[in-house]
């Protein structure tokens, strides 16, 4: 262990720390004093509710704890988009649990929060697991309204999934536990089965106040849309709970007689930690994003046993394809190498060297390749990312950089075994796009403490933007001195390094989690569990290809 081995642990410790303090602050919801009016009205938590429900000292994931960070300030913000999103164990059955977040502006939904609803429908849907919705909310956020309405990804889309999940067979449950008003009211009413707990849940299109400014009429909300009128009059919802934890016990009273579920049939045999210390991952990650690494060393802290067979381990370098098992679950991974690499036959010259974390054109080809024969053997993919693009400049143009990185988007693409990627340090340009980002449909994207999502790096932005920023100065007569350019660097750089954190992806859902790095290995055992419910039902083609 040498001196920059312990700088990089304390480094890394310490973004984990603080991913933690985070956490615990996102997890207070509105706040302590809102917990506490929600408790005095005999009710749990959103939080609580879920922890209820899921089963006792069971695994679980949360998705998109850091929705809506930051956001919304001339709103009084929105703390975990105002709903949490959970995937654990009910009755031994993987399950997503989607739960409204009353002591946040009384689970009313912003933009984000129909975002991240919509993203539990898909993880849903994708991998076709139960899906249990715990409603208490005031539904749409009247002042930002135009941003949640109308459109095909807002409000409405809810509804349209509920009911295609029902035709696919997934199964949908729906306690009213709180609020349930308006559109909103669909959605329990388009699930499966309905729950609503006495007194304190309510389900009605329009509340006492507009039905009186409506039509005149006078009456109370526990009979316009109570637990009775519902259960025993208009028969909209099917069991009544005398309280929060009468609901949960329904439910899982409920789940426990599901009937299994046809498998995909991924491989899995018995799970072997690695032999490699995993928390050696803090010290072998270097602080700065543009130091070298080896990425082999991480691999050995995630796989099974520290074991891989590698694929095609002379050519392409820049890329790592191997095949081995996490947590039993065969899988293919392909990462970015961010050592520097000697080309065939090189020996020190810098032009017959490759450098880390860049995708070159045999790197590509190599990758293409790989991905196609993990789909051919239905293994699941992981893509560890830390990759600051392709290369650029004559030689690589020459070859046909543009042609092989299509192939690789290509493959990537047309994918249809279940992917899986880990933002481990850069997410730049169109490596981000070959390395199976957000816009590819990896079943989960995570994010460690230490990665940045960006068309390029902050350092490199900004020095473009200094020429833009200055030569538009220049035109109107000002001097730039050698002062004044350091400032606007600065400044141009503090707000882009801003927008390449991983917390303002979180925060907009770019990514599902930052996530410790000792959690990669079960974040993407369960996801391969998830993805197992679904069987692939599409042969893999990669369609057209300039060869």
């Amino acid at each position: 262990m040498d001196i920059n081995f312990n700088k990089n642990e304390d480094h890394n410790k310490l973004l984990v720390s603080e991913l933690n303090k985070r956490l615990g602050k996102v997890s207070l919801g509105g706040g302590k004093s809102r917990i506490e009016k929600q408790h005095s009205n005999g009710k749990l938590t959103a939080r609580e509710r879920i922890g209820y429900l899921l089963d006792a000292k069971s695994e679980s994931i949360e998705i998109g704890a850091f929705a809506g960070e930051d956001m919304y300030p001339e709103h009084g913000g929105c703390p975990s988009a105002g709903v949490v999103v959970k995937i654990g164990y009910i009755k031994g059955k993987q399950c997503i649990v989607v739960a409204n977040d009353a002591t946040v502006k009384a689970g009313a939904w912003f933009p984000i929060t129909a975002k991240k609803n919509l993203r539990a429908q898909e993880i849903a849907i994708e991998n076709k697991l139960p899906i249990i919705y715990l409603v208490d909310s005031a539904g749409v956020y009247l002042p930002m309204q135009d941003e949640i309405f109308p459109d095909k990804e807002h409000f409405g889309r809810i509804f349209r999934n509920n009911a295609i999940m029902s035709s696919m067979g997934i199964t949908q449950i729906a306690a009213v536990m709180g609020s349930c008003v308006a559109g909103g009211a669909y959605l329990p009413i388009m699930s499966d089965e309905a729950l609503i707990v006495d007194k304190t849940g309510s389900i009605f299109l329009a509340g006492s106040y507009l039905v009186k400014a409506a039509i005149g009429e006078t009456i109370d909300n526990e009979t316009l849309g109570g637990a009775t009128t519902h259960c025993e009059i208009s028969g909209v919802t099917d069991y009544k709970a005398e309280n929060d934890q009468a609901a949960l016990d329904k439910i899982k009273s409920i789940i426990d007689k599901i009937g299994d579920y046809e498998k995909a049939g991924f491989n899995r045999t018995v799970s072997k930690k690695p032999k490699e210390n995993p928390e050696d991952i803090f010290g072998i990650l270097p602080k700065s994003r543009t130091d070298q690494y080896d990425m082999y060393e991480i691999i050995k802290r995630i796989v099974d046993n520290s074991e891989y067979d590698e694929y095609k381990a002379g050519y392409g370098q820049t890329i790592i394809t191997c095949y081995a098992r996490i947590d039993g679950w065969a899988v293919g991974i392909v990462a970015n190498q961010r050592k520097i690499v000697k080309t065939k036959g090189a020996k020190t010259k810098p032009s017959e060297m490759q450098f880390g974390g860049v995708i070159y054109n045999d790197s590509a080809d190599k990758a293409t390749r790989f991905i196609a024969n993990c789909n051919q053997k239905k293994i699941p993919l992981v893509f560890l990312q830390d990759v600051t693009g392709f290369m650029v400049g004559s030689k690589s143009e020459h070859s046909g950089i543009i042609k092989d990185g299509a192939k690789m988007v290509n493959a990537v693409s047309n994918s249809v075994v279940p992917k899986f990627t880990i933002i481990i340090g850069n997410s730049y340009g169109a490596g981000n796009y070959a390395m199976c980002g957000k816009a590819y449909d990896p079943r989960f994207i995570v994010a460690w403490p230490s990665a940045e999502l960006a068309v390029m790096s902050g350092n490199s932005a900004a020095k473009v933007l200094l020429q833009i920023e200055t030569a538009s100065l220049k035109k109107q007569g000002e001097k730039i001195t050698p002062e004044k350019e350091a400032e606007l660097f600065n400044k141009i750089k503090d707000r882009y390094d801003n927008q390449v954190s991983p917390y303002y992806s979180a925060a907009r859902l770019w990514t599902d989690a930052i996530i410790n790095p000792l959690d990669t290995r079960q974040w993407i055992s369960m996801g391969i569990e998830a993805a197992n419910h679904a069987p692939i039902e599409k042969p893999f083609n990669l369609g057209v290809l300039q060869v």
